[in-house]
């Protein structure tokens, strides 16, 4: 595996999976797929999504396809751990994040990956959290 390896949150795995925007497409044609995964809390996060919406009939299977074909993380103690201090440093900060994107920054912090992103909130982790936002195209 060469280059950096990415982490993409929650939101940018719907827009992989509804097809939009297509600067995500570009940016995915110039990554190997061995070098972008997912936490189990987005795999989480979509699962709850398709069970929110039953009128959404082709949802499921876009879901299942979708996650056949990208890598899910584990959550592990060391994302624990980072889970932790980010907590810590949220209260006496104040939380810019969602509970459950603060453990995907955890974990993706605990991978030494790249978060992929267009939630403005992410930008506000001072806690060695890198990010990309693949909403907007590929400079030429």
């Amino acid at each position: 595996m060469k280059g950096p390896r990415y982490m993409l949150d929650t939101n940018t795995s719907s827009y992989i999976i509804k097809g939009n925007p297509t600067a995500i497409r570009e940016h995915l044609r110039n990554v190997p797929m061995a070098n972008i995964c997912i936490s189990a809390i987005t795999e989480a996060e979509l699962r709850s999504d398709v069970t929110k919406r039953p009128e959404a009939k082709d949802l499921p299977v876009a879901v299942e396809e979708f996650l056949l074909r990208v890598e899910i993380l584990s959550w592990d103690s060391e994302a624990a751990k980072i889970y932790a201090q980010l907590q810590k440093a949220y209260e006496k900060n104040g939380n810019p994040l969602g509970a459950m994107d603060v453990l995907i920054a955890a974990h993706c912090i605990a991978a030494g990956m790249v978060l992929i992103t267009n939630d403005r909130s992410f930008y506000n982790v001072a806690h060695h959290l890198t990010l990309e936002d693949w909403t907007k195209p590929i400079a030429p």
